[in-house]
């Protein structure tokens, strides 16, 4: 037994001994290449019917066999599969818990798109189903994930969403841990309709951290639930905060009542909170320090997303600074990580600079992890004050960085140099020094972006003459360096030619002695600068034309016919003039935009979790989506033999800036309202009074009850549940059309479960700023067997924030006189229904006015029918508002006119069309 097992002995020897990552994975793939040559590569293409019966077998071990066998012998487009597709489903709707698991197996390990689209609504059925078991619902979700990843147009995410988003309060933590992972990947594109998650997101964290409200199955070295803390968190950073909702151009105003809640940033807050006080202080326990850190460290990821400038930001950033000194490898990767988010989003980059030398020297880590993360740090911490360091240090690392890291590097040093170029001069030398150090690590960008410069730039040509030529001196160059000093000493040696030290001849010398050593693309670019030299440099026009004759006879064809074209312009006599309009200069390149970051950025693929930020500062997170047209748009043509001169075409100095067109913001979505004729007439009933029932059905009750005073408001919602089971996974959502102009925020988070015949209270807190016309909608879900939603408009108007005032009849018609007429004046005959005993209902008409909160004026009007009313609309932001109002009923015409009078045209006709509409006959 010992000899067996001596190779792998060995081989779990050596990877305990290796010292870094690269030995390790080099280790690994050796074994694994003596694993690959053992297997034949036998085609297995038996057996296949055998396991398309078993599966429809009773017997558990006869199905099990064949599910193992269909999901290892199979792939996803057999055309076998199509014949097991029945049974599966059979599997998936029995209700034996077994058979759906191994279903589920078989799914999501072999399902292909044929699979996925005839099968996705039964896994689905099986997790939304409340007699699933909780082992079922968590394979279930998981399947879901698997499907969407791999074929996601299979998957009506928004249309499944606020069902799948409501398992996330299911009381089995295991249950909500998969939901979470389901729910992370369709949110990542489907924000709008998950919108809700945040909220449960939100309450469950909530309930872990402040209230630890958990098994303790699921309590990892006393930290709750670890990985459902940094999911939840993640999925918080999906969303945009209020304060970058207009630059993202988010649609969905749902989101924005959202993020904009101060109960939930006020509980999100304590939850940051209490997550960074129980990381202060380590303990000698390092699973429970690894527990602790890694929600710490999303924590301080999601404080950073919402506002850098929060106090919370501000111990993070003191955090930080102790974890990137760390002994601890992970823990100095997460830091510096982390750090470059703050980075990348902070308005001042002070606190981190003040770790500059901390974060330098990590970049000669021995974990190449933990280099390349200093590396991303100090690419996004760089600016104009300390560039030159940066960039200094760069270099100077770069000659003994991993191959791994250098082109990365080479890419970024590019980059910060123009960006952050005090002078032309600092930018000509600090490239030409990075093109010497990096050699093949140089892309053909670099070059192109020092050429487009020094051509854009006349006071920079003949300097940068002169320091590529002295690079080329040098023993050795390489060939980006040739390219380089080809097209520069091509255009404009003959600028630096009448100083010593820098002859035509000596520049020929220095640049065709490198010549030998460079592949064909690069001849040619030379070729094209002896043409040029020919007609400013006629003292060696004849050891170019020799150079010219030896390449006509060359095999390659580019370079011949370069050749022979060239021979014959500098064979034609020398009063002719084709020659010198041939090699006139070249003008300046036209805009366009820089393509190093597309570059940069195609080394950073997006994986399954998209980040919410990318490397570079704060200006390279304003608007994510510009950047990744900018990306599209300058993506180099692939290809080794790509034409230098059209790449360089239409390059600029500096990189031009990328903004969005002005493109509206999506219309509002409001929800679907719940429809009835008692839910009108309740809301009409409440429009002028304070209290009251707003909707009522077989399960629910809500009723509500308000005051106002001035600007300020306040609502107590009564959510009654009538059935004998819970309501769960209760869920309530405001809309508002017009947040700048109305608040309507909960005094806390409502609770995700309502007991059976028990009523919970909602408050919410009004704020009136703006003049404003639609009623804000509340939405209600929840699941009672089902997943119900009711949407109904809350009775809060414009006339809940007057205040009646008294008027003596002369101040009335003063003042009525004042406003005038149209367009002040809005002024409305309507036919009116009459009482009982045919008469005009007075009662009901002063009962309408007085509950729009306006004062009734007696003994103003001479005819007593009449009503007259006054009263002020306070708001907080356009202050106040007079309204004067008028209602003059005729018993024998059936008729009404109601004119309104404002200093506000649009309050004159709110409230007129208010007025009307419960005064107004019904058809």
């Amino acid at each position: 037994m010992a000899t067996s097992m001596r190779g792998l002995t060995q081989f779990i020897a050596d990877i305990r001994g290796a010292r870094v990552r690269d030995l390790e994975e080099k280790r690994i793939n050796k074994e694994m290449a003596n694993i690959r040559k053992k297997f034949k590569g036998y085609k297995v293409d038996v057996g296949h019917m055998e396991a398309v019966n078993l599966i429809s077998s009773p017997k558990y071990s006869e199905k099990q066999i064949g599910y193992l066998a269909v999901t290892l012998l199979m792939h996803e487009n057999s055309d076998f599969l199509r014949l097991v597709v029945n049974s599966i489903r059979k599997d998936l709707d029995g209700n034996n818990e077994v058979d759906n698991c191994l279903a589920l197996h078989a799914i999501a390990n072999v399902g292909g798109s044929e699979m996925a689209e005839a099968l996705a609504d039964d896994v689905h059925r099986l997790l939304i189903s409340p007699t699933s078991q909780t082992f079922v619902k968590k394979k279930a979700a998981l399947t879901l994930l698997r499907l969407y990843r791999k074929h996601p147009a299979v998957i009506p995410a928004a249309e499944w969403a606020l069902r799948i988003v409501s398992i996330m309060d299911d009381s089995d933590l295991g249950v909500v841990i998969c939901v979470t992972s389901l729910v992370m990947a369709l949110a990542q594109d489907n924000l709008d309709a998950y919108a809700v998650c945040y909220t449960k997101a939100v309450d469950r964290l909530h309930r872990l951290v402040i209230e630890h409200e958990y098994s303790a199955t699921y309590a990892y070295y006393k930290v709750p639930s670890p990985w459902l803390q940094i999911k939840l968190l993640r999925l918080l950073q999906y969303y945009p905060p209020s304060g970058r909702r207009k630059q993202n151009r988010i649609g969905s105003f749902l989101r924005w009542n959202l993020l904009e809640d101060p109960t939930i940033r006020s509980v999100l807050h304590q939850v940051l909170q209490t997550i960074m006080n129980n990381c202060a202080e380590p303990t000698r326990n390092v699973q429970h320090n690894n527990a602790q850190h890694a929600v710490l460290f999303e924590a301080i990821g999601l404080a950073i997303h919402l506002d850098t400038a929060s106090p919370l930001v501000g111990t993070a950033a003191v955090l930080l600074a102790r974890f990137i000194s760390s002994k601890e490898t992970n823990v100095r990767y997460l830091g510096l990580d982390t750090m470059a988010h703050l980075a990348a989003r902070a308005e001042s980059l002070e606190p981190i600079k003040r770790h500059q030398n901390t974060i330098i020297l990590s970049l000669r880590d021995k974990d190449i992890s933990v280099r390349r993360r200093a590396l991303d740090l100090l690419y996004s911490m760089c600016d104009i004050d300390n560039s030159e360091l940066i960039v200094g240090e760069l270099l100077r690392y770069l000659k003994v960085a991993d191959y791994a890291l250098r082109e990365e590097m080479v890419l970024k040093i590019a980059i910060l140099t123009e960006k952050y170029a005090s002078s032309y001069k600092w930018y000509v030398d600090t490239i030409l020094q990075l093109i010497s150090a990096a050699g093949d690590h140089v892309g053909d960008e670099v070059w192109y972006r020092v050429v487009q410069i020094v051509t854009n730039t006349e006071d920079l040509q003949e300097y940068a003459a002169k320091v590529v030529f002295e690079h080329l001196k040098a023993p050795s160059a390489h060939e980006s360096l040739v390219k380089v000093g080809g097209y520069i000493l091509g255009e404009y040696g003959h600028l630096i030619a009448n100083e010593p030290g820098y002859s035509p001849m000596e520049q020929f010398h220095a640049l065709h002695t490198k010549s030998q050593f460079c592949v064909a693309s690069t001849r040619s670019l030379l070729l094209s600068t002896y043409i040029k030299w020919v007609n400013v440099f006629p003292e060696i026009k004849s050891q170019l034309l020799n150079i010219f004759e030896r390449y006509r006879h060359v095999l390659d064809a580019e370079l011949q016919q370069r050749a022979c074209e060239f021979y014959a312009l500098a064979s034609r006599p020398d009063d002719d003039d084709l020659l010198q309009n041939v090699c006139e200069e070249m003008p300046p390149f036209p805009p366009r935009v820089s393509a190093l970051l597309g570059r940069l950025n195609m080394k950073h693929g997006d994986t399954e979790d998209k980040r919410t930020w990318i490397h570079g500062g704060k200006e390279a997170n304003l608007d994510r989506d510009a950047i990744k047209r900018q990306v599209e748009a300058t993506t180099p043509p692939s290809g080794d033999n790509n034409d230098i001169l059209e790449s360089l075409s239409g390059l600029e100095i500096a990189a031009k800036q990328v903004t969005d067109p002005a493109v509206p913001l999506p219309a509002n979505t409001r929800p679907r309202l719940t429809t009835s004729v008692n839910i009108d007439l309740w809301f009409d009933k409440l429009v002028y009074s304070a209290e009251g029932v707003l909707y009522e059905d077989d399960q629910v009750q809500i009723g509500i009850k308000s005051r106002y005073q001035g600007h300020l408001g306040q609502m107590a919602v009564y959510i009654g549940n009538k059935v004998a089971a819970p309501l769960t996974s209760f869920t309530t959502a405001i809309h508002l059309d017009d947040s700048e102009a109305l608040s309507v925020t909960f005094a806390k988070m409502p609770p995700s479960i309502i007991a059976p015949r028990t009523q919970t209270q909602q408050l919410l807190h009004i704020e009136c700023k703006q003049m404003f016309a639609a009623a804000p909608i509340l939405t209600l879900s929840y699941l009672a067997g089902s997943h119900q939603a009711i949407s109904i408009r809350l009775p809060i108007v414009i006339t809940k924030f007057f205040e009646d005032v008294k008027l003596e009849p002369s101040d009335f018609f003063e003042r009525w006189k004042l406003i005038g007429g149209p367009p002040r004046e809005d002024q409305a005959i309507f036919p009116i229904d009459l009482g009982s005993t045919g008469q005009l209902d007075l009662d009901k008409y002063r009962q309408v006015v007085a509950g729009h909160r306006l004062h009734l004026l007696d003994e103003v009007d001479p005819n007593p029918n009449n009503l007259v009313a006054a009263g002020v609309l306070h708001m907080s932001v356009e202050g106040k508002v007079g309204c004067l109002l008028r209602l003059e009923p005729n018993k024998d015409a059936k008729r009404c006119r109601l004119t309104v009078r404002s200093t506000s045209e649009s309050v004159a006709c709110e409230v007129r069309k208010s007025v009307q509409h419960l005064l107004k006959a019904m058809p």
